[in-house]
């Protein structure tokens, strides 16, 4: 994994994995904010979290989508900011799995949205090859829907180094016309966006997950 360099980019103290869960009811109470990423099997979500971690292996990465099958939660101390957690959820929109899984998933899914009070922000994350379609729609409207207020979501698009260089300006901008809400764009090969995703989240909880909130 390569990252970029930039003094600005925040500078991680602590990253380990905290717990995972298939039941909600097994899972501890969160004392401290909860970021959510989510996105298709095989989107990049580990290579995100991890290059946002700076670690290279600490979330599993697989070519194989749809390996992940619990909710598996980061606990992150970034330097002069807050304690968060980075919790990665299952790909959705693998359909190889059995149905009895993929329902399984989806109670799961529905739970953690709906009751999980440490939870902040849904991070979207979308293939900037393809862009955001009907399963990432579906997702943003039913986030909306499931508490009041809606949960948040910004979406990231990922492996923007796959786009040829001098069309990926104009790919991100026309992705950005069709989402509803801020869209960054992402490369686990190149580290590019990390310091813009950290900025985005840390300004988040900073100005909107202020500790007056359960």
């Amino acid at each position: 994994m390569s990252a970029s360099n930039s003094a600005d980019d925040p500078k991680i103290v602590e990253a380990s994995f905290a717990f995972g869960f298939t039941d909600l009811g097994g899972a501890p109470p969160s004392t401290v904010p909860e970021i959510a990423f989510a996105g298709r099997s095989n989107v990049g979500k580990s290579s995100l979290l991890n290059t946002l971690l700076s670690r290279k292996s600490l979330v599993r990465t697989s070519s194989t989508p749809g390996c992940t099958r619990q909710i598996n939660v980061f606990s992150v101390q970034v330097h002069e900011g807050p304690y968060l957690h980075l919790v990665d959820l299952p790909g959705f929109g693998y359909a190889k799995r059995s149905k009895s899984e993929r329902r399984q998933w989806g109670v799961m899914l529905d739970r953690y949205f709906r009751e999980r009070a440490a939870l902040r922000l849904v991070v979207i994350l979308v293939d900037a090859r393809r862009g955001p379609e009907d399963l990432e729609a579906d997702l943003v409207e039913y986030l909306s829907e499931v508490r009041d207020p809606p949960i948040p979501h910004v979406y990231v698009a990922t492996k923007i180094d796959k786009v040829p260089r001098s069309m990926a300006k104009t790919a991100l901008g026309g992705m950005s016309e069709r989402v509803p809400g801020r869209l960054l764009g992402f490369s686990s090969k190149t580290g590019t966006g990390r310091r813009d995703i950290w900025r985005y989240l840390l300004g988040f909880v900073k100005h909107r997950c202020d500790g007056s909130q359960s």
